[in-house]
């Protein structure tokens, strides 16, 4: 890997150097689904974190400018899938490429559309909206957790997807996930 030039900022900084930046940080990929109009829709994103355990809550950055924010608000349940990397076509459908004749697998749980084949499937009912910037914070309590067939994940890193090799995380006796 070729020498990353080391800048030194110490006044405002540019947002194109803060993408870059945070460009190098590697990611999973999700579809955040949820029923806009009465139809699924759905939104690629990987700002999203598990935030607690005790009460089990997550996070998901919005852009301001997303029409998620018209359809989703507090109370009200998304989904998240976490990408595999055959289902690259669907981040990017998702992310604003829309793909012509593409086949969206939608199924439903809880009254959330979630896309069928994904890794995991959570679904979350909104306890709170935070706006940060130009985005909005959505903590979400998760409801319910399904694992989809283990393969390897879509991964974002430096601007491209890669591949990263995995395996199934091993399940002890006493219930805990390997690593936890």
């Amino acid at each position: 890997m070729g020498d990353i030039p080391s800048p030194q900022v110490t006044g405002p900084v540019d947002p194109k150097l803060l993408r870059a930046t945070m460009g190098l940080f590697a990611t999973g990929v999700t579809v955040v689904t949820y029923t806009a109009d009465g139809q699924p829709a759905g939104m690629t994103a990987n700002a999203f974190m598990s935030v607690s355990l005790e009460p089990p809550l997550v996070l998901i950055s919005v852009r301001s400018t997303s029409r998620f924010n018209q359809w989703v608000r507090e109370g009200m349940r998304y989904g998240i899938n976490f990408l595999a990397e055959d289902q690259r076509a669907l981040s990017g459908h998702f992310g604003g490429r829309p793909v012509e004749g593409i086949d969206l697998p939608f199924c439903e749980q809880k009254g959330t559309p979630l896309l069928q084949g994904s890794l995991v499937h959570i679904v979350s009912r909104t306890v709170d909206v935070h706006p940060a910037g130009d985005h909005f914070l959505y903590i979400g309590e998760v409801e319910y957790i399904r694992f989809g067939e283990q393969r390897r994940p879509l991964i974002f890193y430096s601007g491209k997807y890669q591949q990263v090799h995995t395996h199934a995380p091993m399940i002890t006796a006493n219930g805990c996930v390997e690593g936890w």
